[in-house]
């Protein structure tokens, strides 16, 4: 198609009959999980009635089973850019980030230098914060509060070539939208020799991902924040696994992509997540003429119509989200957070209203069947730095491919009156 067809992807998913004091319910909470369409819901149910088992028996539910891991680790690899054996799965990002953080910690020496970012969910702060326990030096970039953006300057000067071990940042702010030039920050990494580890959980939903373009080491997202369920996936460069020795089980498979997965696994978890991956090649495959031009050369098969998925959903928010800006601008009392118009972002887009708690405007919209999220969203450096924490953070509206423009006027609408009720 050459327009994008909001209406066969809300007929996707379930959840937005919903409504709420008669209202239909917006969800405008995306980057704190979407809503999850049918196949997916289809895929765990499968799973648990017709293969539900162990994984490595001699007989057909473990077999099925073995066969669903294996399919999730080649969507996994089709949504990443890199191969299956480079994609492992667990309970979440920030679990996954944890026992990554032991791993390289394990081979950091005291005085060996972490670099962080106060831009970051606290997921990708925390696990290397706690390394200063073992002597390590943990430092922070700066941000630039009037355009929350990563202060440059200071990021180069604080790596520094044999000392600098790690570099830890996020994709894209999931406070304010902020995309971070990931690439630079792994290339830095890359002449210091240090590993660079990228969260992307945010950003999953709001573009493609390339791990060899980008060239980190380490990435790492949830599938539910891209339409799947609760599981976390590590993108582990194959030579990166191999300068580490992750804890494991003296039982456990020793090599990539086992080598990162401890227990037993989330089976029907990982059949929704090769659902999830699945729907977003359709939406690709449905829209690839919107895109095309903008496509990469070369790609094939399903990555091709993930990467058509992922540039026909965000050409279709963005405008949203620009029209969406300029609207709450023209409200007294609003305001907006965020890089500049034209610079990279996501269609996420969080204020504050002056004389209103950030968590009292979000109960009021949630009322009327408007769903934002308020607070800091684990992005509580950020928050400190604005001064926000005692207003009560943020308030966050999240655009995904299935928002409309009448969702948005209404919220528009609603924050009108809610400035009004504050005078």
């Amino acid at each position: 198609m050459s327009h994008y067809d909001v209406a066969y992807v809300r007929s996707q998913f379930p959840a937005l009959k919903r409504t709420i004091g008669g209202r239909p319910a917006a969800y405008l909470d995306g980057p704190g999980g979407t809503q999850t369409p049918q196949r997916v819901l289809d895929a765990v149910l499968a799973y648990l009635v017709d293969h539900n088992a162990n994984y490595g028996g001699r007989f057909a539910t473990s077999e099925e089973t073995d066969a669903t891991i294996a399919r999730a680790h080649e969507a996994g690899a089709d949504f990443l850019g890199c191969e299956p054996a480079e994609v492992s799965f667990g309970a979440n990002m920030t679990t996954l980030t944890y026992f990554l953080a032991e791993a390289l910690g394990r081979r950091l020496s005291p005085g060996d230098e972490v670099v962080v970012t106060a831009l970051d969910h606290e997921a990708n702060r925390s696990p290397w914060l706690q390394l200063a326990e073992r002597g390590a030096v943990v430092r922070e970039v700066p941000v630039d509060l009037a355009t929350c953006t990563l202060d440059w300057t200071a990021f180069e000067a604080l790596v520094r070539p044999g000392r600098t071990k790690v570099i830890a940042l996020g994709y894209a702010s999931n406070a304010v939208g902020t995309v971070n030039d990931v690439a630079r920050a792994a290339q830095l990494a890359r002449a210091a020799g240090a590993w660079s580890v990228v969260d992307a959980v945010h950003y999953a939903l709001h573009g493609p991902i390339d791990v060899r373009a980008v060239g980190c080491d380490f990435l790492l997202c949830s599938a539910y924040k891209f339409f799947g369920p609760h599981v976390g996936l590590l993108y582990a460069r194959r030579e990166a696994t191999a300068q580490v020795e992750p804890l494991h089980l003296a039982t456990q498979y020793s090599e990539p992509p086992y080598v990162w997965e401890t227990g037993t696994l989330n089976f029907e978890g990982l059949a929704g997540t090769t659902a999830a991956i699945d729907f977003i090649a359709d939406l690709g495959e449905r829209h690839v003429a919107m895109v095309e031009d903008r496509l990469p050369a070369g790609l094939k098969g399903r990555r091709r119509a993930i990467v058509a998925g992922m540039l026909a959903g965000e050409a279709y928010e963005q405008p949203l989200a620009t029209r969406l800006r300029e609207q709450l601008a023209g409200i007294p009392g609003v305001t907006l957070y965020g890089p500049p118009e034209g610079s990279p972002r996501t269609s996420t887009v969080s204020f504050t209203l002056d004389g209103v708690l950030a968590g009292e405007a979000a109960r009021t919209l949630g009322e009327r069947g408007l769903f934002v999220w308020d607070g800091d969203f684990y992005a509580a450096r950020l928050v400190e730095l604005l001064g926000l924490t005692e207003r009560g953070g943020l308030i966050r509206v999240g655009l995904a491919p299935y928002t409309t423009q009448d969702e948005l006027d209404r919220l528009v609408t609603a924050v009108g009156d809610l400035e009004g009720s504050r005078r």
